[in-house]
């Protein structure tokens, strides 16, 4: 075991964390639904229609360019809607739960590759470079597990992993049977995980330690040509519970945090419920909040009528301030201001302490200035700033020698939020790694 210490990133304390670790059963969930979208690089092609019944763990669509790639559904129940937006493109598969519990049990005799691919948790990994779902028949040269979460209000995964725990072991023989290298796992300082076969490293250090992503890369690096696979200690215990019992698990817990719940807990409950259900009156004014299922650097904002979107184990709720303006702006002297350079006198009261936060970006996009923002958020051996100008050019050449291949749009989420020149990072990187897989291909 290694001990990892990473002085670069940024630990970002918000109001609103979980005090009572007791996990609450949440109702059966009036809906559930998949969103395509939370599987980058997956062409969906429906195997399901409107109106059939769908068992737990079946197929309801595969990939359009590798048909093995499977996305099942986590209840069973009728497919109420294929709900499509533009050009057809399918927004999500809403399913109608019923209480008949069938699940679909896996032949373990096949393949281990095979089955992870039937199963659906092929699709809960991703791959590096282009940070997508892996591409089948491809042996990654190593596996990087994160066991836990950096991110501001994030759950403690120890808690969320519960019983499953008993499970790792038979993942990690999965998946050392799958890699030409080994599995690391990476844990933060204090934390313990029995894991033999697997390659355990204690990361120390602020946000973004937790990122799959920044472990390898402070480890292993990836280069041009090679291929790693990076996922949680959940989905790594699904993947021992698949190869033990035969059937996948779709339960999860979830932490329902931030400043606008009334009683931040964390709550048990079935990948894909309706945010009704789940949250249940927690909101304390509908009108002004902000509802992100996952963090606030990474998720996404969903409506109180949808749901928890696939590989998010979070739902946080800031405040959604509809009135921007503020007296003196810029220049305010509100002491509750926070600034991650001390431009205001928050940080007096110790970095650590609570703040709150809106949705507002506080700033209009400008041109980029160089004042090393982004490579003091970014513990990697990169040039963040080079390599978003090499991507925002084009140029491939440069976005090859800069380490495009290492990075995935959540490694860029911190220089976003401390970035002065308010650029959209994640999706500006999510750009140039589709446009060099386009190229590649």
């Amino acid at each position: 075991m290694a001990t990892v210490r990473l002085k670069k990133g940024f630990d970002i304390h918000l109001v609103g964390a979980i005090a009572d670790k007791n996990i609450t059963l949440s109702s059966a969930p009036q809906s559930v639904a998949i969103v395509p979208d939370d599987f980058h690089g997956v062409i969906p092609r429906m195997e399901k229609k409107e109106g059939e019944h769908v068992a737990a763990g079946e197929p309801l669509y595969h990939d359009k360019n590798y048909e093995a790639i499977k996305v099942v559904a986590p209840v069973s129940g009728t497919i109420r809607e294929v709900l499509r937006g533009e050009r057809r493109h399918i927004d999500a598969i809403i399913i109608a739960p019923d209480q008949s519990h069938d699940a679909t049990t896996l032949d373990l005799k096949r393949p281990a590759e095979e089955v992870l691919l039937a199963s659906g948790l092929w699709a809960m990994m991703r791959q590096r470079p282009y940070d997508v779902v892996p591409v089948p028949g491809v042996q990654p040269r190593d596996v990087f597990v994160t066991a836990f979460d950096s991110a501001p209000l994030a759950p403690d995964l120890d808690l969320v992993l519960g019983d499953n725990r008993q499970y790792i072991a038979k993942g990690v023989e999965v998946l050392n049977g799958l890699t030409s290298g080994k599995v690391y796992i990476g844990i933060r300082e204090g934390q313990s995980i029995d894991a033999p076969g697997a390659v355990v490293n204690t990361f120390v250090g602020p946000h973004p330690a937790g990122n799959a992503g920044v472990q390898a890369a402070n480890t292993v690096p990836v280069n041009k040509g090679e291929t790693v696979w990076t996922l949680d200690i959940i989905t790594l215990a699904r993947i021992g519970e698949l190869f033990t019992t035969g059937k996948v698990s779709h339960d999860t817990v979830v932490a329902v945090d931030g400043e606008m719940v009334q009683q931040p807990r964390y709550v048990k409950t079935v990948i894909g419920a309706d945010l009704e259900t789940v949250l249940k009156n927690e909101l304390t004014n509908v009108a002004r909040s902000r509802i992100i299922s996952g963090n606030v650097l990474t998720g996404v904002k969903v409506e109180p009528n949808q749901w928890l979107r696939a590989p998010y184990r979070h739902i946080t709720i800031i405040p959604e301030n509809n009135v921007p303006d503020e007296f003196m702006g810029w220049a305010s002297l509100n002491p509750k201001r926070f600034s991650i350079y001390r431009t205001f006198t928050t940080w007096l009261g110790g970095l650590r302490k609570p703040v709150s936060m809106d949705s507002r970006i506080k700033g209009g996009e400008r041109a980029i200035v160089r004042t090393g923002e982004y490579d003091a958020m970014l513990p990697m051996d990169i040039y963040g700033e080079f390599l978003i100008k090499a991507i925002i050019s084009g140029d491939i050449d440069k976005m090859e020698q800069l380490g495009i291949y290492e990075i995935a749009p959540e490694d860029f989420a911190l220089a976003e939020f401390a970035d002065t020149s308010k650029l959209e990072l994640q999706r500006i990187v999510r750009e140039g790694l589709d446009k060099l897989r386009a190229e590649m291909s």
